[in-house]
């Protein structure tokens, strides 16, 4: 008898860890595409409240900081109009998530709508109640790439 009230023991304990980290991937996968909307949209204080402070971002084009990745939403400098989301996985480790996005986006840059393949990369800190993005970077694909899960 003890045996089984053990084993039942283990597997509440195993299915009620699983179930947390499972809540925690939905969580994260939301955010993400939150963001997405929140960029198409250009809202720029809700970006402001997800970015860290120190967060990097890495594009096509270059480099740079929060302040800049701002700049560039809010005028409009590349207008993030759609991401077609295709695949996503999430990782966790302690208070550090990791989303992998495999996107088509189509985006109004110098004058033109254009389309591209993306593996987009996010990094998120869970800081005390909230979740902090510190990396958000674009890798061009071949339509034909797979996230493995």
């Amino acid at each position: 008898m003890k045996k089984y009230l053990c084993l039942f023991g283990l597997i509440f304990i195993c299915n009620s860890i699983t179930f947390a980290q499972s809540a925690i991937e939905q969580e994260i996968k939301k955010l993400s595409m939150d963001k997405w909307q929140w960029m198409a949209e250009k809202e720029v204080s809700k970006l402001d409240d997800l970015f860290d402070d120190k967060a990097r971002f890495v594009h096509m084009s270059g480099s740079w900081k929060k302040d800049r990745e701002l700049e560039i939403i809010e005028t409009g400098s590349i207008w993030y109009k759609n991401a077609e989301v295709h695949d996503s996985v999430v990782e966790l480790s302690g208070n550090i998530a990791v989303v992998w996005n495999r996107i088509t986006l189509t985006a109004f840059v110098r004058g033109n709508d254009v389309e591209n393949e993306f593996t987009v990369t996010e990094v998120y800190e869970k800081q005390g109640e909230d979740w902090k993005m510190l990396v958000f970077t674009f890798s061009s694909v071949r339509d034909t790439h797979e996230i493995e899960h």
